[in-house]
C-alpha cells in the first residue's frame, strides 16, 4: 500500500495575486493628471453636447436697465439676442460679400457662418462644433489667394462663436474650445495650407485669447459679486437673527425675574397664612401646604428651564425692575443727554401688571434712545393713555435741526425689532413710521385684562 502525503498548508508557496480584478491605477501622478484632463475635456465638450441651455433675458436689477424708461425696460431685457443676433448678420455679410465664386457657394458660406452665432443662444457647445465645421466648408468653397485655413467670414463668425461660448459657459470650457481651435488651425496649415498664399492661425489664437479673457475675466467678476452679495444677504440676515434672539433673551431673563418674585410672594404667603388664623382647620392647613409646594415646585421648575438664558457673567439686579412710575427718572435722565422731552398721561393711572409695567417702560427707553442717536437735538414727546381694556403709548419726536451733520449710527439697527417682539409677546399692536414733519412716531398699544368693577360709572 502507497501512502500519499499532503503538505501543510503553511508550508504551500502563497499563490500569485489575481491582477484581473485590481482596479488600474496610474503609476505617477503626470498619468493621473493627463487622464484627469481627459476625462474633464470629455465632461465640458463630448458629454451633452447638444443640451439646450437657451440664454436667459437679462435682469431687470442692470443699471443699463434701470435707467431706461419703463416702457423700453420689457425690450432691453433682450438685449444679449439682439446683440448676437447682429454679430451673425456682420458674419453673413462678410462671407457672401467676399465670395468671388458663384451665389451658390456666397450662400452656403453665408450660412454656415450664421448658424453657429444663431445657434450659440441655445446650444453654445454644439455650436463650437458647427463653428469649426462651418470654417472646414468655408475653407473649401474659397480660393488659394483667400488666407488659411479661416476665410473671412468663418475668421469673424468663429471669434464670435467662442466670445460667446466663453461668456456662457466656464473658463475651463473656453481653454479647452481654444486649444482646440489651436490644434485644428496648426493641423490644417501644415496638411493644406502649402497652396495658399498667407495664414491666419495666429491672429486667430490672439485675437480670440484677447477675447476670451476678457469675457471670463467678467464672467468671474460676476459670480465674484453675486457671491459677495449673498454673503452679505446671509450675514445681515444672520446678523437680524442673532439681535432677535439677545433680544428674546433679554426679554426672558426680565420675565423671569418677574415671574419669580410673584412665585416667591405666593410661597412665603401661602407658608404663613394657617398662622393668621386661630385653631385653622387641618383641611386649610393641608390647602395652603399644598399651594406653598405647587408655588416652590413651580419656582424650581422656573429657574430650571428659564435660568439657561442667563450668561454666565450675568448678574440679576439688585434693584427691582422698573415700572412706569419710575418713567419720570427715565426723563429726567434723557433731558441731561440733551433731548427735550415733554410727557402726557390721559386716564386713569392704575397699576397695571408687571410684565406690561416692565415693557412699556422698555418701549418708551428704546424709542427715546433711537431718538438721541438718529435725530439728535430734536424734541420729543411720551404719551400715555389708561384706557379700559389696555393702554397706550405714543413716543413721537421732531425732525433734527441740521440733518446734513447727523452720522451714521453705530448701533445695530434693530431697536424697532426689539420693541415689536415685546408687543408681540404681550399680544399687543405696533406702529413705527416717518411722521410727515420729518420726525418719527411710534404707537403701542398693550392689551389688559379688566379687572371687575373697572369701567363702572
Amino acid at each position: 500500500m502507497t501512502e500519499t502525503t499532503h503538505p501543510h498548508p503553511q508550508s504551500l508557496p502563497p499563490e500569485p495575486p489575481d491582477r484581473a480584478f485590481e482596479p488600474y491605477k496610474p503609476r505617477s501622478p503626470e498619468i493621473r493628471a493627463a487622464l484627469d484632463a481627459l476625462r474633464r475635456l470629455r465632461q465640458d465638450l463630448f458629454q451633452d453636447a447638444f443640451a439646450y441651455r437657451p440664454l436667459p433675458p437679462m435682469s431687470m436689477d442692470r443699471p443699463f436697465v434701470r435707467h431706461l424708461p419703463v416702457r423700453w425696460r420689457q425690450y432691453a431685457v433682450w438685449a444679449p439676442h439682439l446683440a448676437v443676433v447682429a454679430a451673425g448678420g456682420a458674419a453673413l455679410l462678410v462671407s457672401v460679400t467676399d465670395r468671388p465664386q458663384g451665389e451658390f457657394g456666397a450662400l452656403v458660406s453665408g450660412l454656415f457662418a450664421l448658424a453657429p452665432v444663431l445657434l450659440t443662444l441655445a446650444r453654445p457647445v454644439a455650436a463650437f462644433w458647427l463653428s469649426l465645421v462651418g470654417t472646414w466648408v468655408g475653407a473649401l468653397l474659397g480660393s488659394a489667394w483667400d488666407e488659411w485655413p479661416w476665410a473671412p467670414g468663418s475668421f469673424f463668425s468663429h471669434l464670435v462663436v467662442l466670445t460667446v461660448v466663453a461668456v456662457r459657459t466656464r473658463p475651463r470650457t473656453a481653454a479647452w474650445m481654444w486649444v482646440i481651435t489651436g490644434l485644428y488651425g496648426f493641423t490644417a496649415l501644415s496638411l493644406f495650407g502649402s497652396g495658399h498664399y498667407g495664414n491666419n492661425v495666429a491672429p486667430m489664437l490672439v485675437a480670440s485669447a484677447i477675447s476670451m479673457l476678457a469675457a471670463s475675466v467678467r464672467q468671474i467678476r460676476r459670480e465674484a459679486e453675486q457671491t459677495v452679495t449673498a454673503q452679505q444677504t446671509e450675514t445681515a440676515h444672520e446678523r437680524s437673527r442673532r439681535t432677535l434672539l439677545e433680544e428674546r433673551t433679554t426679554i426672558a431673563r426680565e420675565l423671569h425675574d418677574v415671574v419669580a418674585h410673584h412665585m416667591s410672594v405666593v410661597a412665603i404667603q401661602a407658608e404663613a397664612a394657617p398662622y393668621r388664623v386661630e385653631n385653622p382647620p387641618p383641611e386649610l392647613e393641608k390647602a395652603f401646604a399644598t399651594i406653598r409646594e405647587n408655588a416652590v415646585a413651580a419656582l424650581t421648575e422656573l429657574r430650571r428651564v428659564l435660568g439657561v438664558v442667563r450668561a454666565e457673567d450675568y448678574e440679576a439686579p439688585d434693584a427691582p425692575q422698573p415700572t412706569l412710575a419710575d418713567l419720570d427718572g427715565l426723563l429726567a435722565n434723557v433731558r441731561e443727554a440733551g433731548l427735550a422731552v415733554d410727557k402726557g398721561v390721559t386716564g386713569a393711572v392704575r397699576e397695571l401688571p408687571q410684565g406690561v409695567e416692565l415693557s412699556a417702560y422698555r418701549i418708551v427707553q428704546e424709542a427715546l434712545s433711537n431718538t438721541l442717536r438718529h435725530a439728535p437735538g430734536a424734541g420729543a414727546r411720551v404719551e400715555i393713555g389708561y384706557v379700559i381694556g389696555g393702554l397706550g403709548l405714543r413716543v413721537v419726536n421732531g425732525p433734527p435741526p441740521q440733518p446734513a451733520l447727523i452720522k451714521p449710527s453705530p448701533g445695530a439697527g434693530h431697536g424697532i425689532t426689539g420693541m415689536r417682539e415685546r408687543v408681540s409677546m404681550l399680544n399687543g399692536e405696533m406702529t413705527a413710521a416717518a411722521t410727515p414733519e420729518g420726525g418719527y412716531e411710534v404707537t403701542v398699544f398693550l392689551p389688559v385684562p379688566a379687572t371687575p368693577g373697572e369701567g363702572d360709572a
